[in-house]
């Protein structure tokens, strides 16, 4: 069985079905997505539905993103919320107002089932941004961080590479976990690049909503597949370019 990580979807259901394919994903394989499953692309609906499918159909676990959070905020209370329109956020709703109303009743089920984190017995963490507390996710004091919070992100590039985890200097937030997965952070917002490494961080999310690829990783053998650039399924539209 592989452990495969797929980065921010932001609504690239027609992405998601080719990079899967690419991956030759099975039932076997154990799906992880690390959020933001819409806000960018018309199809927010469909690729919801498919991942509830999939949910179904294999073994996933879905960590929640901030975009994830702020559409089932407005799928509760139609309060329009003029950043979450400006970056995503206008395309997701035009594809629910297109939607019947029990649709969003079984979508809300899943953004509320969504996980905040996912610790592997393996120590591996996945989850949406980071954590900021220096002691790991066990002491976040707010929940928000771990899909909000980019500094575990910035530390990670920030630090020199040739500081040891034993040294005295060596970052304590860096050191509770075999390796760190995340999103949010685009890589690229305009060419299609890989998924980074930094410490034992690594950055998943290679620019789906813009004019990047959608990426699935191995876990284990750092083997990664992408889809065409996201933008090339969803001609005339702007996505957040």
């Amino acid at each position: 069985m592989r452990t495969l990580v797929v980065g921010d979807i932001h609504s690239g259901i027609r992405a998601l079905e080719q990079v899967m394919d690419k991956a030759k994903v099975t039932s076997d394989d154990h799906i992880i997505f690390l959020g933001d499953y819409v806000d960018a692309w018309s199809t927010a609906v469909e690729t919801v539905d498919f991942l509830i499918y999939l949910k179904d159909a294999y073994n996933c676990t879905f960590i929640r993103g901030n975009h994830d959070e702020l559409c089932r905020d407005w799928l509760i209370t139609q309060k329009e919320n003029p950043q979450w329109l400006a970056h995503g956020g206008t395309a997701t709703r035009q594809s629910y107002l297109n939607a019947g109303r029990d649709k969003w009743e079984v979508h809300l089920q899943f953004y509320a089932e969504l996980e905040n984190f996912y610790l592997a017995s393996d120590n591996r963490l996945y989850l949406h941004a980071g954590y900021t507390n220096l002691k790991g996710i066990d002491y976040e004091y707010f929940v928000q961080s771990y899909y909000w919070d980019r500094t575990l992100w910035e530390l990670a590039t920030a630090l020199n590479p040739a500081l040891e985890p034993n040294h005295p200097k060596y970052p304590q937030r860096l050191t509770h976990y075999k390796e760190v997965f995340i999103g949010h952070t685009p890589l690229s917002k305009t060419d299609v690049v890989d998924p980074k490494n930094a410490a034992n961080v690594w950055n998943v999310d290679t620019g789906a909503a813009f004019k990047g690829g959608l990426t699935i990783l191995d876990v284990e053998t750092k083997e990664f597949w992408q889809s065409d650039p996201v933008h090339t399924f969803y001609p005339g539209e702007r996505g957040r370019n």
